[in-house]
Order: C-alpha cells, then structure tokens, then sequence
C-alpha cells in the first residue's frame, strides 16, 4: 500500500498543466485561487513568492515552491504585490534574466485527503547541492520538454508533473517528522492499519479486528491513530470509504450498488445517506456534474 498514491489519486479530477516564462528586471504576477494545487520552480534568477497571508518567502535558482491548497498568491520580483497582474496576461521577455516554470494540478477539495489537508500553505523546498536528487531530475527533464516540445512531450510532461507533485511532499515530509501525518507513516503500527483501510475499505471492519490485526489494544490503537492523523480510526475508515466512492462515480460507470458494496455499504440507501452527509448531494448528482 502507497498511501501518498492513494491520496493523490482520490483527489485528482483532471491533467496537471504547466507554462515556462521568461520575465525582465521588474516583473509581478497574480494567481488566483483554485480547487486545486500550484507550484513554481525558478530556474533562472531570483524572486519572491508572496502569500495573500504571511510573510513573503525569498527564491533563488532551483528553488521550488508548492501551493498545495491552491490558495491566491504572487510571484514578484520583489518582496510584495503591488501592482500584480493576473499571471494569465504575462509577456514574455525572451533576453529576461528570470525564468520560471509554473504549474497547477486538478484536485478535488471536496476529498481532499488529510495527509495533502496537513501540508502547510506554502512548501519551499530550497535549492541544495546534492539535495532531493529525484526532485532536481524531474525538474531537469520537465524544463526540457516545456521549452522544446518533441513528438510524445504531451505524455512525458503530464508524468514528470505527476512525479514532481510526489516529490515535493516526499520532501515535506521528510523534512518534517516530528508529529501528524509524517509521524503516522513512519509508526509502524499506525502505518499498518492505514495499509490494512486502505486495501481492502469494503471489509466489515471493527476497532478491535484492526488492532488485533497490528498487534496494539483497542485502547492504544484508538489513541494512538488519532493522535498521529486527526481522526479515530472508524472516522478514518468511514472517509475513506466515501472518497474511494466519489472517484468511482466520477471515474467509472459501475452502478450504485456496485459501488456501495465495494466500499462497505450493505445497502444503497445506506451508502446514498452517508454519502449526502460527507459531501451534500446525493452520489447521483454527484456523478451527473462530472
């Protein structure tokens, strides 16, 4: 079980889309918020990115910017926004000094998985000599097919997007192993019982079969998992089950029925009812606009 594919697959609702742009001495664009996630990669230069809430973060060449809650913000040549121009409306300076390579991914915000919901507004990940190697090859390899586009580039470059995407939280958490969600993949226990939910969701699941199951009491399981990720496990386990059912409907075309069963419901009507009170609409008009 990869629970990081996992989430990342439970949210995503369409192809990642990137733009390399040159920009000249004095340069400040605006991107709006969006249900999705955002990154910036400087390859060239320096700048700045600045949130719509905190302190404005300094780039340099190679660095790496993920906005993971899609949230407003500006790139800037300097440490404000003032006079920002949507990021739509940029000319290129093909002799500029700065260049950058931004990017959105589609991900649903309705599902949002809460090891993606944990990530803070703004991940940096800083330009280092021999640091996150992986990152640094994918970035490589995208810059080259953004900027030259050969027969195949529209396939290379949606997956290099899709491995920078995993990169950059890898590198999140990594970085960050004190508590939460970096913490719960690393106990072996806690990591067990989300691989256990997240294989086989539909099983008729109860608290004392998963902590039997990865060798703590019921007690110390419940304690300990909702310390760790924010939710009892149940809690957990019934989310899963209804994200798991909103990226079938949108998807698949199994019937209703079909997909209640695959995600633990012994009825319909049952599986209709949770899923009306987790995302608002009936899972039919859920499948009907798209």
């Amino acid at each position: 079980m990869d629970l990081l594919s996992d989430a990342i697959t439970a949210v995503r609702i369409g192809q990642p889309t990137s733009n390399r742009l040159r920009a000249g001495d004095e340069w400040c664009y605006r991107f709006a918020s969006y249900e999705g996630a955002g990154f910036h990669v400087l390859l060239r230069g320096s700048g700045w990115l600045v949130p719509s809430a905190g302190e404005p973060v300094p780039l340099g060449a190679g660095d790496v910017v993920l906005v993971p809650h899609g949230s407003e913000h500006t790139l800037s040549s300097r440490p404000d926004a003032s006079g920002a121009v949507p990021f739509e409306s940029a000319v290129a300076e093909p002799d500029g000094r700065t260049e950058f390579l931004c990017g959105k991914y589609r991900l649903s915000h309705a599902r949002r998985h809460p090891v993606l919901a944990s990530l803070p507004e703004v991940v940096h990940i800083p330009a280092r000599i021999g640091g996150e190697p992986e990152l640094r090859a994918a970035i490589d390899l995208l810059g080259a097919e953004v900027s030259a586009p050969r027969p195949g580039s529209a396939t290379v470059v949606a997956g290099l997007l899709d491995l920078l995407l995993v990169y950059l939280i890898r590198a999140w958490l990594a970085g960050n192993p004190g508590a939460g969600w970096p913490q719960a993949l690393r106990d072996p226990s806690i990591a067990a019982a989300l691989e256990a939910l997240h294989a086989n969701p539909g099983a008729p699941w109860r608290i004392e079969d998963l902590a039997s199951r990865v060798g703590l009491s019921r007690a110390t399981l419940a304690r300990r998992f909702a310390a760790l990720t924010g939710h009892p496990p149940m809690a957990y386990l019934t989310w899963w089950r209804l994200a798991t059912a909103a990226r079938l409907l949108q998807d698949t075309d199994l019937p209703l029925p079909s997909i209640a069963s695959k995600v633990g419901y012994g009825s319909p009507f049952a599986f209709s009812h949770a899923f009306k009170r987790q995302f608002g609409v009936a899972p039919g008009s859920y499948r009907s606009r798209g």
